[in-house]
């Protein structure tokens, strides 16, 4: 895995993602063709960097690890490690306040020192994610705790495009 560039992003060719708070919208790209769009829900709290705010942070990241590639389609995660529990209604029942973490997760790491990345301001050390979330949770609604939710079928989809790497464009 090579950390992409600032200076080379968005990639005239490579692959790469834009997740659009305002719209609620994440876009994968290949160079400069859209290939998919569908979407999210990120922060309820707005956008913004500090850690503890339960903002979706702004700016370029990339895709620091891909975790649950052979987990069942909404297998629980918890501290980025498969419960064992694969989420159902009965499930959310017994842990109703639970903020759901299902199916795939996508860490991101901030690549713009002092903005996104380092201190009290680093995506990475806040547990950033692209995951899955229950089919019940509406998209195109601002709801996470900081992350970028998706629909189970839709974070499946984005997971085999999105390689440990792959840039993440965040912005209003």
């Amino acid at each position: 895995m090579r950390t992409p560039l600032l200076i080379e992003l968005p990639p005239d060719t490579g692959k790469w993602i834009d997740v659009d708070i305002t719209r609620q919208l994440l876009t994968v790209w290949q160079g400069r063709v859209e290939r998919i769009s569908m979407q999210v829900s990120t922060g309820k709290a707005g956008a913004g960097q500090q850690n503890g705010s339960g903002q979706t942070p702004l700016g370029w990241h990339y895709v620091r690890a891909a975790i649950g590639e052979s987990a069942p389609p909404d297998a629980v995660f918890r501290g980025r490690r498969w419960t064992g529990e694969v989420y159902s209604p009965a499930l959310h029942e017994q842990f109703p306040e639970r903020d759901w973490i299902l199916t795939r997760i996508l860490w991101l790491c901030g690549l713009e020192t002092g903005f996104n990345r380092g201190g009290q301001v680093d995506s990475q050390r806040r547990y950033i994610y692209i995951h899955g979330t229950p089919a019940t949770e509406p998209m195109g609604q601002p709801l996470s705790h900081g992350c970028i939710r998706l629909e189970r079928q839709d974070l499946l989809d984005v997971f085999a495009f999105a390689v440990p790497g792959t840039p993440v464009w965040i912005h209003l």
